[in-house]
Order: structure tokens, then sequence, then C-alpha cells
């Protein structure tokens, strides 16, 4: 015989006290830490009245925690109305359906897009301008998800269901449409991993998004070493076997 679900709350006043007061206690450190993010990764942040008053990135986030809220509990019109209403306030867009990690932090945020399947880990860091977007009209997952300290940069686009690797960086402008390794820089259209010279794990979330390497001038530096090496070595045997280079030369 099957055992049927009680229909009543059977949870004591105390334990139901305690839940309650526990949840709140979550919520408050997420505030805290929402707040404690714009401190850390914005130098012209002065005071805790004005992260609150003055920063639409805190603004879209706060929006986003009700409004995933509501989506997950099945509140969907609700919860697409709340961001609809952020977005308009914010010049933020991110979908109910987003999943969002703590210390999560968007600087000046004009223009970015988060769309509904979209995962992000502890950390990440958006600047104005950025796409999660997704490639496919089908009902699943189509958009990227970002592991922890992800940093991307002004005007960077990343599309579909893709992982970018913990501690990896995404240059400005770029267009990332391939996994992103652990530890990783990205640049240009499309994307080109660069691996940096240390991989070991950082302790804190790297923002010098500018820095960036650049493949082409790289890749254009070698070839012209090759070609100095080799022009190098003509001469040198030239210079030890110089009748044989001109017997062959009047053979010809």
């Amino acid at each position: 015989m099957e055992a049927r679900e009680c229909p009543f709350d059977l949870r004591s006043d105390s334990q139901y006290n305690y839940e309650k007061n526990q949840r709140a206690f979550l919520m408050f450190e997420t505030l805290k830490k929402d707040i404690q993010v714009v401190f850390e990764r914005d130098p012209a942040a002065r005071s805790t009245l004005e992260v609150i008053f003055c920063y639409p990135g805190f603004h879209a986030i706060r929006f986003h925690r009700v409004s995933h809220w509501l989506w997950t509990h099945r509140l969907r019109f609700l919860g697409r109305l709340l961001s609809h209403i952020a977005r308009f306030l914010t010049g933020i867009e991110i979908h109910p359906g987003a999943k969002i990690g703590p210390g999560f932090f968007i600087d000046h945020g004009m223009g970015v897009v988060i769309g509904e399947t979209s995962e992000l880990g502890e950390n990440v860091t958006l600047y104005h301008g950025v796409t999660l977007g997704g490639t496919s009209w089908k009902k699943e997952k189509r958009h990227p998800t970002l592991g922890n300290n992800v940093v991307v940069g002004a005007g960077a686009t990343v599309l579909g269901p893709i992982k970018v690797g913990d501690h990896s960086r995404i240059g400005s402008g770029s267009v990332v449409v391939e996994d992103v390794p652990p530890n990783t820089t990205v640049v240009g259209i499309p994307g080109k991993a660069v691996y940096g010279k240390h991989t070991e794990t950082q302790a804190h979330v790297d923002l010098e998004h500018g820095n960036l390497p650049d493949p082409t001038s790289e890749a254009i530096r070698c070839l012209l070493d090759m070609i100095h090496d080799l022009q190098r070595e003509v001469r040198d045997l030239k210079k030890e076997r110089p009748s044989e280079i001109q017997t062959d030369s009047s053979v010809k």
C-alpha cells in the first residue's frame, strides 16, 4: 500500500520559525554580498548609500533575485513582468530563468542581456554591452554557462550552450562560440583562446580585461622571426661554401 502525503504542515512552531529566520538570514547575507562586490570591483564606489541608489547593476541583480524566485515557484508571468520592469529602469535584461551565483557584478550595465538558460557561477563580472545569447529556438539548454571568477569585457558576446571555465577572461568586443578552458583569455572574432603564462588559480577576480594579448600579432611576429633566422642561415652558408654556391648559380 502506497504511503500518502499528509496535506497538513506537521512542523512545530519552533521549527517553522527557525526555517523562517534562516531564510531571512540568507537574504540578508546575499544583499550584503551584492553590496560588498561593488566596493571590491569599482573604485568609484564611495558609500553604501551610493551603491543602493545609484548603481543600476545592483538594482538589476536585486530585481532578478525576486523575479527568479517567482519563476522557480511557477509564477512565470509575475517573474517576466518584474524582469521587464527592471529592464525599463536599468537598461539591463536578465531573464528570470537565468541562474546567477553570489558575488555577481555588472559594471555600468547598459545593454547587458542574459538569456533564460544562462548559468553564472560565483564572482562573475560583466561589463556594459555583454550578451549571453542562445543559438537555438528549441526549449532546451541554449545559453552559455560561466564558471567562477569569470570576467567578460565590454561589448563581448557569448553564444550557445558553451562553457567558460573558472578564472577565464573574455576580451572586449569578442565573439565566443566554443568552450573556453579554465584560466584562459579569449580575444577576437571569432574568439581565439590564448593561454596565459600562469595557470594557478587566482585568489581574486582579475579585472584587467583591457590588457589582452593579440594572437594575430603574435603569429606574425613568429613568422618574421623565422624569416630572420632563415636569412641568417643563408648568409652563413654563403660564407662557409661560396664556391659551391657560385657553381650552382652558374649552372642554372
